[in-house]
């Protein structure tokens, strides 16, 4: 029967690819000194019951480099979205004007740059904590073959492959999250 198990390495790595993917976005998120639209893509609103990105709520402008404005659609999502915005970690304090949302975004200083390195750790984090789901429910399935009649090197052979995968994902988190801690510090 241990011939028979076959690990789906590819759904494994796809899922961790995955992992990878939303780390990128949420990295992109994190602002280097301009405005942008996609700062506000991790930001999630609680509207008509469920949790929408915002550019679904509204229309995301960058007028100037320092500022983005939502044109919030349905009045009364405004205090929603702000709600939103000021709990979502991006250090932005949103300010109303009608159903627009002005976000003025501040210099950088040290301190603000200090910060946004710490939330971009904890993205990576995040993402790491991802991996290793995903390398448990592998291991899970190595398990229960095991349990099945799969030989100890058999079992032995698959943990390593599994593991080998898990420590390239990591320490591709990790190359990344010291590229963007670069990136924020860059003056």
């Amino acid at each position: 029967m241990s011939d028979e198990f076959m690990l789906d390495t590819d759904d494994l790595e796809r899922r961790m690819n995955g992992a990878i993917a939303s780390l990128r976005t949420e990295f992109a998120s994190l602002r280097t000194g301009r405005a942008s639209a996609s700062m506000l893509e991790p930001v999630m609103v609680d509207a008509y019951g469920s949790m929408t990105p915002i550019n679904q709520v509204g229309t995301v402008n960058v007028p100037e480099p320092r500022m983005v404005t939502i044109n919030v659609w349905d009045k009364g999502l405004v205090g929603k979205v702000e709600k939103a915005i000021r709990e979502s970690g991006l250090g932005i304090n949103p300010q109303l004007n009608g159903t627009i949302i002005m976000l003025p975004i501040p210099e950088l200083n040290e301190e603000r740059r200090t910060q946004l390195t710490k939330v971009a750790g904890q993205y990576a984090e995040h993402a790491r904590v991802s991996i290793r789901n995903i390398r448990r429910d592998g291991m899970d399935q190595i398990k229960k073959a095991k349990a099945d009649g799969m030989s100890e090197d058999d079992q032995k052979l698959w943990e390593g492959e599994m593991q080998d995968m898990t420590n390239k994902f990591i320490s591709t988190i990790d190359d990344q999250l010291e590229t963007k801690q670069a990136e924020i510090m860059q003056v």
